[in-house]
């Protein structure tokens, strides 16, 4: 059986807003941060249908090629169709050990936590993305920022990598890695932005080199 992977240090993830960008959208901005250096996507557009999902994992499994790596967002039946590596859940999602009883053994499952979460809810998940770090208008009134301490207790005390996610900008990816994280999720800089491959350039150049690795245990 083949280890399951986990994402490279920059995780890029779609839009997520509804109409904020359409699916061939979506592929083009892809197909420019890949061209910078993007290896790791996390397909999160909750408005598609499953059949445009699955059409759109599919056209960014093509543009990543075998040795890039592909989530997607609480879909977790559409993830062997799709060719992905990994499914992704959340508080509103199935719990991670759930979708690990779903998925296939070859597919990754990661969590969303927060500071407050209890242990038994990240049970099951092979990684996590954990935050919000810094201010992000997709948080706000919903989640304070948690910071660089709290993020370096989080990183000592899980038994499994964690991806820094909220606010991060080329300026303050390196402080996340320094706190032990295993990389960075981004959302607005990269595939949120009609022309990524700037901000592609920048995060790469102060994250850790390496692009998807196998999980651990």
């Amino acid at each position: 059986m083949s280890a399951r992977r986990l994402p490279g240090p920059l995780l890029a993830l779609t839009p997520g807003e509804p109409a904020s960008a359409s699916a061939p959208e979506i592929l083009r901005r892809a197909g420019r941060a890949i061209e910078a250096g993007l290896d790791s996507i996390l397909l999160r557009e909750p408005a598609f249908s499953d059949r445009e999902t699955l059409d759109l994992a599919r056209g960014l499994r093509a543009l990543l090629g075998p040795r890039g790596w592909l989530g997607i967002h609480d879909r977790v039946h559409l993830a062997e169709a799709a060719g992905a590596d990994g499914v992704h859940v959340g508080f509103r999602s199935l719990a991670a050990r759930e979708a690990r009883a779903i998925a296939a053994p070859t597919i990754a499952v990661g969590f969303s936590a927060h500071a407050h979460d209890a242990p038994e809810a990240r049970a099951g998940a092979d990684y996590l993305l954990f935050g919000p770090l810094f201010a992000t208008p997709s948080k706000a009134g919903l989640l304070a920022p948690v910071g660089l301490e709290t993020l370096a207790r989080a990183v000592q005390a899980s038994p499994v990598p964690l991806w820094a996610v909220g606010g991060i900008t080329p300026d303050n990816a390196a402080a996340l890695s320094a706190c032990g994280a295993a990389g960075v999720a981004v959302r607005a800089a990269v595939l949120g932005a009609r022309d990524g491959k700037p901000a592609t350039r920048a995060l790469l150049a102060v994250l850790p080199r390496g692009g998807p690795r196998p999980a651990i245990g």
